[in-house]
């Protein structure tokens, strides 16, 4: 059995701009209207359900808060180059050089700010920061990058 979030419906979105090393197109700085979708696949528990909704929808804006409206560089990146201050944000990569206020930047752990990349990371993170009943059996997050183009990564419990 299933149970699934949907953020189109549940206004689980964010805005973020980002770019990717050495893509034709998508190596300039350019921005996302992202949608989250949780998917969990397990019985139904004592309680007569997978899981409260309400935990995870918690989660899941916690972690969109983060995000939303801010500019998302990866820390693991062998193309991109950080300097990091109080102050900014300095970004090289592919010749270019990007400065951004400190404020407007979430870093993320991961090599390239890819729907891949960052769906593995929030799914990665649900699982660590979220104590899953015995009933569930594994954790999937999907994220959109526009309708119609959405990145799914799934962790068996």
């Amino acid at each position: 059995m299933y149970l699934e979030i949907d953020g189109g419906y549940a206004g689980i979105r964010f805005s973020a701009c980002h770019f990717i090393p050495r893509h034709e197109k998508c190596s300039r700085l350019h921005g996302h209207s992202y949608i989250v979708r949780l998917r969990l696949e397990g019985d139904i528990g004592a309680e007569g359900m997978i899981m409260d909704f309400v935990v995870l929808k918690k989660k899941l804006k916690e972690m969109i808060d983060e995000v939303d409206h801010k500019t998302l560089l990866p820390t693991k990146s062998k193309d991109v180059s950080l300097n990091v201050t109080d102050e900014s944000v300095e970004a090289l990569c592919d010749g270019k050089r990007y400065v951004f206020p400190r404020c407007d930047v979430t870093l993320l752990d991961v090599p390239t700010t890819t729907a891949e990349e960052m769906s593995k990371m929030m799914t990665l993170r649900m699982v660590r920061e979220i104590e899953f009943p015995d009933n569930v059996r594994s954790v999937s997050i999907g994220l959109d990058e526009e309708r119609g183009q959405t990145a799914w990564y799934t962790e068996v419990l």
